[in-house]
């Protein structure tokens, strides 16, 4: 037994949470995704760099320099 209170709260709960209509910050919200957009960008200028040194530094590595 016991279950009676719980399960009266999780009603009550998911009636509020379907018939609810929560008010939406349209400007918070583009606030955070514009902040989130320039991360990834950010990052992946940061990806490119970091791409583009290994690979010069492969150009000047010679693999065959061990064996000489």
């Amino acid at each position: 037994m016991g279950r009676g209170r719980a399960k009266a709260k999780q009603t009550k709960v998911a009636r509020e949470l379907k018939y609810s209509s929560p008010t939406t910050d349209f400007t918070a919200l583009q606030r955070e995704l514009s902040v989130v957009e320039e991360r990834e960008a950010a990052e992946a200028r940061a990806r490119e760099a970091a791409d583009s040194r290994s690979n010069e530094d492969r150009v000047d590595e010679d693999p065959y320099e061990d064996y000489r």
